[in-house]
């Protein structure tokens, strides 16, 4: 029994001893693999995130190009609308300036007929009843006179903003230029406006008093001389003389 269990025994040992070395054997060969494979592993998920990160600057890049190109178009868009308002702003200019010349270029030839102040309360430019009579003075005799203008210039105190005391005297100029336009249809072609502000005052405007009186609208009705004369001079249209309708001879 005993020599029968020996050879069983021995054979399992050595079966045992050959299986362990056969698994360090393996294993000895496939680690070396496996770290392969985790390292190529890992060099692909970092590669992966460098494309990532690559991807993400390229998109940043690109938003920030567009959005520097948008704001770009954008301030060109802005210059070119700009410009173009210049442009409008000189050519209403150059047109104001010529309409001036045309209807002042023979100043020389008008004479004063008539003037009138309008005085106006503090920061006021609305028309009291005081200051309707006196420009009805002024109107009343407008249908009177041939080739006429009426030249009105607003003024202010020195008291304020020199750019809203400008307004301010337009204002007030308006105030009359509308009264006389509409009470004694004045066209808008015989009125010459000027807002002065708060230049070439009446008086100082160190005194209450002073202030007052520069808190103005001076209206004078002009005569252009040359035009009257013209007008009066002119002789009338001369009429074709007819001859007497020829009378028939009586038959004999």
């Amino acid at each position: 029994m005993k020599r029968f269990l020996l050879p069983i025994l021995v054979a399992g040992a050595m079966a045992v001893t050959v299986g362990c070395a056969t698994k360090k054997n393996v294993a000895q060969q496939v680690n070396p693999i496996i770290n392969k494979v985790d390292e190529l592993d890992d060099r692909t998920a970092q590669t992966t995130r460098g494309i990532r990160d690559l991807d993400q600057r390229s998109q940043q890049g690109i938003q920030g190009v567009e959005a520097h190109a948008a704001t770009a178009d954008q301030k060109a868009l802005a210059a070119g609308q700009s410009a173009d308002q210049a442009q409008q702003v000189a050519s209403n200019a150059s047109h104001g300036v010529n309409d001036l010349s045309a209807r002042v270029a023979n100043l020389d030839n008008y004479r004063p007929v008539t003037e009138a102040a309008v005085h106006f309360g503090f920061n006021k430019a609305d028309l009291s009843k005081k200051d309707r009579e006196e420009l009805d003075q002024i109107g009343q005799q407008i249908p009177n006179i041939k080739g006429y203008i009426v030249q009105i210039e607003g003024r202010t105190d020195s008291v304020g903003n020199p750019d809203y005391n400008y307004q301010l005297s337009q204002r007030r100029a308006a105030a009359v230029t509308q009264y006389l336009a509409s009470r004694y249809n004045v066209p808008a072609h015989k009125i010459f406006i000027i807002g002065m502000g708060k230049d070439a005052p009446v008086e100082k405007n160190n005194t209450a008093k002073g202030r007052a009186e520069n808190r103005r609208v001076d209206v004078r009705l002009l005569s252009n001389n040359a035009e009257a004369q013209n007008a009066t001079t002119q002789p009338p249209p001369q009429t074709q003389q007819q001859n007497p309708p020829a009378t028939a001879n009586p038959q004999r």
